[in-house]
């Protein structure tokens, strides 16, 4: 990660909801211009955020993705309680990280207002892990930090290493963070003489002694059930919606895309929250691992802005034959929206191909710059994991980050997303953003502070 002196000084404000604390920031009918350069048909009236100014798309131009990079610590506005007061006490709280993506570590300990731990992991000539910290953690609360992303046995291998090292040097509780579960596809047997190997992951990390897990967007749920200690399933839909909201989309226009049948409750709760959008579903039939083929499409998309939403890209293969289909049925644009770039070949090749107006991920697995593609963004979830990591720490709630509304239901404590009708019949009705009132509209313990990227310079 660049330093803030080394970033771009352009700054992106998404503005998904708004609240009374934003009130001297934010009017309570947000608008905002379009971001991109690029020739857009979207209607006039359309779901906006503020922006302070526009993106800069030089990067686009010049082939290279559109990386957003924090600079202030804040969460998505998507997320807002009134019980979101945390006792950040740091006072026995460690966070060490693996060497699988010691940037969003970087990133997270920054949020958190921390430094990482020193902590020394380096493999024998034969290829053996050796791991040790290097300060103490005698009755702290240790976090590490290491998704399992490919090398997938690796970087396992090192978590549970780095798991032992803690509970050796005598740490009050381990939590592992694992902002990418691998294995979690294999999380139940589709045929005869299979292994489960997520519920032999869990097994692993939970005998290593790790005393509890912080996981993004895990596969399928069930996969929870496999840990015999508490799980939290942290739901990175918040960030990717934000960033949604700063697209000049019409609610009229929009049309949220399950790339499977399987994919169908996460579609619609994503639909949900972008002011009740129609939902459609790819029918595929999968012929063997990595190997899928489109069969149907069950829903309009016709003149319509699709967004295709997944847990995960691996191959592409699913995602891109599905946005073939979508445009073969007459969609006008096409947008990919998932959780964990995987990435595996030959998914560049399928994503740069055109299909795809743009291709919108996290961070959850670092993106090697050999597979940037100028329509690629990168969204960042360290603030997500650094609130849930204090909330952990500090026995606060989690309702309000944890909670994901996989079946469309009202957050209690968010405010209002209203469709408006427009003055003429020959307008599009715009969604408009407008904040719950509230009898203080200073109270700091109202709203989760307004989320602020900036684009990263070359």
């Amino acid at each position: 990660m660049q330093s803030s002196s080394q970033k771009s000084s352009s700054l992106l404000t998404p503005s998904f909801l708004s609240s009374s604390r934003c009130s001297s920031l934010l009017s309570s009918r947000v608008s905002m211009v379009s971001n991109d350069s690029r020739p857009k048909t979207f209607a006039l009236n359309s779901v906006r955020c503020d922006m302070a100014e526009p993106i800069n798309v030089e990067n686009v131009r010049n082939g290279k993705p559109n990386i957003p990079i924090l600079n202030e610590r804040t969460l998505p506005k998507f997320l807002e309680s009134e019980e979101n007061s945390v006792n950040k006490n740091s006072s026995r709280l460690k966070l060490f990280s693996g060497s699988a993506n010691p940037a969003l570590s970087q990133e997270i300990a920054w949020y958190m207002g921390l430094e990482l731990g020193k902590i020394n992991i380096k493999r024998f000539a034969d290829g053996e892990i050796y791991v040790q910290l290097q300060e103490s953690v005698r009755g702290c609360d240790v976090y590490l930090l290491q998704p399992t992303c490919p090398p997938a046995n690796e970087n396992l291998t090192e978590l549970l290493i780095m798991i032992d090292a803690c509970r050796r040097a005598s740490a009050k509780n381990i939590t592992a963070v694992i902002p990418y579960f691998g294995y979690a596809r294999a999380d139940r047997k589709t045929q005869g003489r299979e292994s489960i190997a997520a519920k032999l992951v869990a097994n692993l990390i939970t005998e290593a002694g790790a005393n509890r897990v912080l996981a993004c967007d895990i596969h399928s749920g069930q996969s929870m059930g496999y840990f015999d200690i508490p799980v939290d399933h942290l739901y990175c839909q918040p960030v990717i919606l934000d960033y949604l909201a700063s697209k000049t989309i019409s609610s009229n226009d929009l049309v949220v895309v399950s790339p499977d049948v399987g994919g169908v409750a996460r579609a619609r709760a994503f639909a949900k929250k972008l002011s009740d959008a129609p939902l459609a579903i790819v029918d595929k039939r999968r012929q063997g691992h990595n190997v899928a083929e489109v069969m149907n499409l069950i829903g309009d998309v016709k003149g319509k802005v699709a967004v295709m939403v997944d847990d995960m890209i691996d191959t592409a293969g699913t995602i891109a034959k599905g946005a073939a289909l979508l445009h073969q049925e007459g969609a006008r644009e096409v947008y990919a929206c998932c959780t964990h770039a995987v990435f595996s070949p030959p998914a560049i090749e399928r994503l740069s191909s055109g299909l795809f107006q743009e291709v919108i991920i996290t961070n959850t697995i670092p993106v090697a710059e050999k597979n940037y593609f100028p329509q690629l963004t990168i969204l960042s979830v360290a603030n997500l994991l650094g609130e849930t990591i204090w909330r952990v720490h500090d026995d606060c709630s989690q309702f309000i980050v944890i909670n994901t509304n996989l079946e469309g239901k009202e957050l209690e404590h968010r405010t209002s997303m209203e469709l408006t009708e427009s003055q003429s019949r020959d307008e599009d009705p715009v969604i408009q953003i407008v904040p719950e009132s509230t009898s203080n509209a200073n109270d700091i313990t109202g709203i989760l502070p307004i989320p602020v990227v900036r684009e990263m310079e070359e």
